[in-house]
């Protein structure tokens, strides 16, 4: 997983380079500023001196120095135990130095840090007691100037304040920024152009490293002020595939460069002095890569996920990047939900439902008695409230089950110690237990557990990690009993993750985590409240004037924890899809989810033409075209033979034109105005025609004349649907009616008496309704770009969805009933869950798209300029745009085979289009 990679890259990088050094040797917010070759002089004798060879590093706080000889440990000297400062042989330097070179440098100190000896990852050995060292550098002349900085350094870490060493130190480190600039030598081609350049730092787990920001048009760069741990890092920007602002230390200053789709491991990761250096980088990258590739949002990843497109472990991926979670920052490594519950039993049953953790609660309401003790504790406490101690996520907690792969990172956070050796991460079923019972512990899991990378489970590098009060030594991870191995672990984990139970409730931990259950009321209602510290926006690090206490505040906010950024402040809509797609990231996907009775989901239909249909809708060619109005075309239906093409128009008329004969058949007109939509009812033998003179019109094909007319609103008919010998009327009278009744069999019988069985009312005139497939639900969207839902079986109003800022032009369910589409006239395409009224999904287009049909992931739309759109609503892109009428297409038809597509438009001709396999 993520972290593991990053530990790779860096082992690789000390490996090609041989360096034991590294920025986690230093204390948190310190920085490493140079170099120096030198000899550490020691003293064994009155006479002898050995001298070792090395690299001196001058940094903050410290003063580090790395022997060549692996054998050798590295020293670390506090500037903060400094006693004294100054170039050898001055101000009565010790004489058993007296061999050693005038370029050596002094220290006298009282405290001392041994590290890796032997290049072995250990507890940081220190002695205490005054001492004496001397380092000989190679250049001579650089003496006095190292001698000057440091002694600018001690000053700085011996001042009382916190707060006011870090201004002192920062102003030292913009000083050494502002002599310097990027080396325009390090550019990849003469050629390149320079947009900007800037100050800023590069961001590691727990260390940063200061430097220069360079961007080109075809290379963003960053050069470390130190060299380390190169000279140069070059990103090619047609490389990269997505970019995220940050917050970082909860100010709005961090980019992070992906060039990679879905991994959670960055390329790297920025941290600006100035929000407008990062905004101004993100604007140039994001421009850039506009003409590479579509912006992801959470919706258009829910989406995905919803329909099977994205497994449990990607979503929770995207999720937590678009939540400012990255691997570089552990105070917001990514998140992921314990979600087994047994570790005891023998055999892991993932068809049972006791086997999962409750994902509807957190981790702190698992345990209803402790629960109600925390609970009793938060009724008392005065304001802010909060009902637990700790986090569910923070550097501790994320080191904890990974100090088998990152022990330096550990070292680093505990100030050169690991844990007691019972607090380690001993045991999987011991961690979930004291979860459950702990008073203070609350903690959720990270990527890890469910990637394919077990080291983090295996103390494959034989660190002493302690022994435990029984007397056993901490080594491997204690799996459960149904796991053989931390491969089998792993694998079992990451089948639970995407199992049925998971996949059908994951969606509850969701909410609680990004989503409306994070805050407010409702997070008090789901025992979800932690510190304000940990929350976006909890405080306004800007207005604290206290240096100290704004150092404070931070370091305990960072250590403390914060919770994700907000991406859902409505309830997430559960996964829909029936059978999920096999997807690389898990072995196989054995769910499936039950569907409503009546409702068929489109991930079952079976029919090949469907299918191949849509794989290939891209592939659109005009076959023929008619001019047979006199106006725009408004509706178009075809007989069941596909033989009789039936078309209204603004021109009044009803049409019926011969696809064989290629020849108009009919002309119809019921009155002078314009006829709005039409549709034909099963038998083929009547064409029904809705009207702007208020009716709406049953038309005998076999007799040739109108023998029916429903005179049901009073304004104008916008679109009419059918099913079950029930019609359903839409009107710019500001209603939708459902209506029962058959017409007349034959003209001159008695008319029909047509009884009206429920109206839905609005407050604005409809321009379009449709039905879902099993006619128990309809959307309507209004011209002021408003889209309800009704259930029809109650005649009541489930959602309200502004969806547009103008009027609606199409909306329509997907196949499987769970999605509703509407375009308007502001261009957008809005993707809509039923189940929860919540927009999951926005496109943008440069001008309406009129009309359109879908089959839940492609549209084929029909736009202003007469242009045929496909979009691939999953990858939130145009796929394809295909030439099409000289005016806007109005109107749209395809056969239940999805092997015919009829076009109509306000250049007043009927469109037969193919599909080219």
């Amino acid at each position: 997983m993520a972290f593991i990679r990053k530990k790779q890259q860096e082992q690789q990088l000390q490996l090609y380079s041989k360096e034991r050094f590294s920025l986690l040797l230093l204390n948190l917010e310190e920085y490493y500023f140079e170099q120096h070759t030198a000899n550490h002089v020691q003293h064994s004798g009155s006479q002898e001196e050995r001298k070792i060879r090395g690299s001196l590093k001058i940094c903050s706080k410290s003063v580090i120095f790395e022997p060549d000889a692996i054998s050798q440990p590295i020293i670390k000297i506090p500037l903060r135990d400094c006693i004294k400062i100054g170039k050898h042989g001055e101000n009565g330097a010790n004489r058993n130095f007296a061999k050693a070179k005038s370029g050596g440098i002094s220290l006298i100190f009282s405290q001392v840090y041994f590290i890796k000896e032997h290049n072995i990852v250990a507890p940081y050995k220190i002695e205490r007691g005054k001492m004496e060292y001397v380092f000989e550098l190679d250049v001579s002349g650089k003496v006095e100037d190292v001698v000057e900085t440091l002694l600018q350094l001690h000053r700085a870490s011996c001042l009382d304040k916190l707060g006011d060493q870090t201004a002192m130190i920062t102003a030292i480190l913009q000083s050494r920024l502002a002599r310097t600039s990027f080396d325009k030598n390090r550019f990849q081609s003469v050629s390149e152009k320079l947009h900007m350049e800037c100050k800023a730092e590069m961001v590691t787990p727990l260390v940063t490293n200061p430097g220069h920001v360079c961007i080109t048009d075809t290379n963003l760069y960053f050069q470390p002020l130190n060299g380390y741990p190169k000279p140069v890092v070059q990103i090619t920007l047609q490389d990269v595939r997505r970019i995220y602002k940050r917050r970082h230390g909860l100010m709005p200053l961090g980019l992070e460069v992906f060039c990679t789709e879905d991994n959670l491991c960055s390329d790297i990761y920025l941290k600006f002095y100035e929000p407008q250096d990062r905004d101004d980088l993100y604007f140039y990258i994001a421009t850039y890569l506009e003409h590479h590739m579509a912006e992801h949002t959470a919706e258009s990843y829910m989406l995905q996920w919803q329909r099977g497109h994205l497994s449990n472990y990607q979503y929770l991926l995207h999720l937590n990047n678009l939540a400012d979670r990255s691997c570089n920052d552990l105070s917001q490594y990514p998140v992921f939900p314990w979600v087994i519950s047994d570790y005891y039993s023998s055999e892991l049953d993932l068809s049972n439902p006791g086997t999962f953790r409750d994902l509807s609660k957190p981790v702190g309401a698992l345990n209803k008695e402790r629960l109600e003790r925390l609970l009793t504790r938060y009724e008392e406490m005065p304001e802010p409230k909060f009902m637990y101690g700790s986090h569910y996520s923070s550097p501790g907690y994320v080191l904890f089950y990974l100090v088998r792969i990152a022990p330096e990172y550990m070292l680093c956070l505990q100030n050169g110690r690991f844990d007691n050796a019972d607090r380690m991460f001993n045991s999987i079923a011991e961690t979930w237990k004291n979860c459950l019972d702990g008073a203070t512990d609350f903690k959720e899991l990270i990527p890890e557990f469910y990637g394919d990378d077990v080291s983090f489970l295996v103390n494959s590098l034989k660190l002493d990690l302690g022994k435990r009060q029984g007397g056993q030594m901490v080594d491997d991870v204690e799996l459960p009993l149904w796991a053989s191995s931390p491969e089998d672990f792993l694998q079992k984990s990451k089948d639970a993750l995407e199992s049925n139970y998971v996949s059908e409730h994951l969606h509850e931990w969701i909410d609680l985590i990004f989503g409306y259950k994070q805050k407010g009321n409702d997070a008090v209602g789901a025992h979800n409240v932690f510190h304000p510290l940990t929350y976006e926006g909890g405080v306004d690090l800007n207005s604290i004037e206290d240096p100290d206490e704004k150092v404070a505040m931070l370091t305990q906010i960072l250590e403390f924890g914060q919770t994700p950024k907000q991406l859902f402040v409505t309830p997430h809509p559960r996964r829909i899809t029936p059978k999920f797609k096999s997807l690389s990231q898990t072995s196989s996907y054995n769910a499936s989810m039950v569907d409503s009775p009546g409702e068929e989901s489109f991930e079952d239909l079976t029919e090949e033409s469907k299918t191949l249909a849509w794989n290939n809708i891209t592939k659109l060619q005009l076959h023929e075209q008619y001019k047979i109005h006199k106006e725009a075309v408004t509706g178009i239906a075809v007989s069941c033979n596909g033989s009789s093409v039936f078309t209204t128009s603004q021109d009044s008329t009803l049409k019926m034109f011969s696809k064989e004969s290629k020849m108009l058949q009919r002309s119809i007109s019921f009155s002078n105005m314009a006829l709005s939509s039409c549709l034909l009812l099963p038998g083929d033998a009547t064409v029904i025609s809705s009207s702007w003179d208020n009716n709406v019109y049953f038309y005998s094909i076999a007799f040739g004349r109108r023998q029916d007319t429903l005179m049901g609103h009073d304004d104008a008919v916008s679109k009419i649907c059918w099913h079950n010998d029930r019609l359903y009327s839409a009107s710019w009278d500001s209603t939708v009616k459902v209506w029962s009744g058959v017409p007349a069999e034959m003209p001159g019988t008695k008319k029909h008496q047509f009884d009206l069985l429920a109206e839905l009312e609005h407050e604005v005139s409809v321009d379009t309704i449709s039905l879902n497939a099993a006619s128990t639900l309809l959307v309507s969207g209004t011209k002021e770009g408003m889209v309800n839902i009704w259930d029809l079986t109650t005649a009541t109003l489930l959602h309200q969805i502004p969806c547009h800022s103008g009027t609606v032009c199409d909306a329509a369910f997907s196949p499987d009933s769970r999605h509703i589409l509407s375009t308007g006239a502001d261009g957008c395409l809005n993707v809509v869950d039923v189940q929860t009224g919540m927009l999951i999904s926005s496109l943008t287009s440069d001008e309406p798209q009129r009309c359109f049909i879908w089959d839940g992931n492609s549209v084929l739309s029909g736009s202003q300029s007469g242009e045929l759109f496909v979009w691939d609503l999953l990858g939130a892109k145009v796929s394809e745009r295909i030439q099409g009428h000289t005016g806007a297409v109005t109107c749209i038809w395809m056969n239940e085979q999805c092997s015919s597509i009829i076009t109509g438009g306000e250049d007043r001709q009927i469109m037969f289009w193919k599909l080219q396999y």
